[in-house]
């Protein structure tokens, strides 16, 4: 039942995208759909002394639907294309008479749903005319009138909300498109701005370490290799996703996992590459925690760090993960200059930190560390407890 609905899904999205690509062809297929409803009067059995259904009869009613086949394009110019093959009908033939004005309902719905304010009130003012006319010409009843008045203030109404829905999807496609782009650009900002920093504290020392324990100046030129390195093999990584070249449908385009828990310790050991002193624990309840979490705390330290080696001019890191009941605490403590001798340190990065915990519904505080010295990061994540997750 499943491989079922999959399929008719799969169909349904190709309509979809095939209709949307080609709107022509949706604007022949309701001219095709309102010709069988106005064909139906002329093939149904009918009553004795009803007008005869007469070929030429037939051909003019499918001249008041060709028209709607222009319907996006022009829809006024359809709309007076429509009411004038109409009342032709009307007063030149003897024909079999529509349950229901179709083509003057599609138009009216076109108009409603696509054209500005200017094109809807020319629209009104026809219709005011118009309506009143063509119930004077057909049956002149108060009953007529009232019902054709309804069903195009119907059409017009329904109309008036796919307008509305479409621009409320807009609208959610573009918070989407920002929401999307805020999250590259922090993603890029924490991938450069680790590497560069590492790369530059390894090249300052470079200099010194030549001089004093050359030894010491290779490993440094090592480290430098492989913050860039790894720089590009994450920004390689997140170009390919957002490429639009069809590489992901024939399953080139990269797919690995953003980096989490597991990735810290590599993190971690590059950073002590540059000289600073880096311990790391874990206390608490010890759980898996969901790959979107563990990227946000994989990030969190990163950019906690990128920080430390740009401002803090510290010697030693504290990094703690603790598990608590319903959440995971992350704290990044230095013992460096602190919050007072750097205002602004982090700059974007402590705000894509805080936006990182919203996302989760947690939260981030920053200031200066225990007893005021250097300075600390400290982000809360909810996570759900040992016994949900095996769950």
């Amino acid at each position: 039942m499943g491989g079922i609905r999959g399929d008719l899904r799969a169909w349904w999205e190709r309509g979809r995208a095939l209709t949307a690509a080609n709107p022509l062809l949706v604007d022949v297929g309701v001219a095709l759909l309102v010709q069988g409803a106005v064909t139906m009067p002329f093939v149904v059995p009918r009553a004795a002394g009803s007008p005869p259904a007469t070929w030429g009869a037939y051909g003019l009613s499918t001249l008041t639907v060709l028209p709607l086949i222009w319907r996006r394009r022009a829809p006024v110019a359809v709309l007076f294309a429509v009411l004038a093959t109409t009342a032709l009908y009307g007063l030149a033939m003897d024909g079999p008479g529509q349950p229901l004005p179709y083509t003057g309902l599609v138009v009216v719905y076109t108009i409603a749903a696509l054209s500005p304010a200017r094109k809807r009130a020319v629209t009104g003012g026809v219709l005011l005319l118009a309506v009143p006319v063509g119930v004077w010409l057909n049956t002149r009843s108060a009953r007529e009138l009232t019902f054709s008045v309804f069903v195009f203030a119907a059409a017009y109404v329904f109309g008036r909300l796919t307008d509305a829905r479409q621009r409320a999807h807009r609208v959610e496609a573009e918070q989407a498109a920002a929401r999307e782009r805020a999250r590259i650009a922090r993603e890029m900002h924490d991938v450069l701005s680790h590497a560069v920093s590492l790369m530059i504290v390894q090249a300052e020392a470079g200099p010194v370490a030549v001089r004093a324990a050359p030894e010491r100046a290779e490993a440094a030129f090592d480290a430098i290799s492989a913050a860039g390195r790894d720089a590009m093999a994450q920004l390689r990584h997140m170009l390919g996703v957002l490429r639009d070249d069809g590489a992901e449908s024939d399953g080139t385009a990269p797919r690995e996992p953003q980096p989490g828990l597991a990735a810290l310790p590599g993190l971690l050991d590059r950073v002590r590459g540059s000289g600073l002193d880096v311990t790391y624990r874990a206390v608490g309840d010890v759980r898996p925690v969901s790959e979107g979490v563990g990227a946000t705390v994989f990030r969190v330290v990163q950019e906690a760090l990128t920080n430390t080696l740009k401002h803090a001019k510290a010697r030693t890191v504290q990094i703690q993960l603790t598990y608590a009941t319903c959440e995971l605490e992350v704290t990044v403590s230095d013992d460096g200059r602190g919050w007072p001798a750097v205002p602004r340190r982090g700059g974007h990065g402590l705000v894509g930190i805080r936006e990182r915990a919203a996302a989760h519904g947690g939260g981030a505080v920053t200031g200066p560390g225990a007893g005021g010295r250097g300075f600390e990061v400290r982000v809360r994540i909810p996570v759900p407890a040992a016994a949900e997750v095996g769950a």
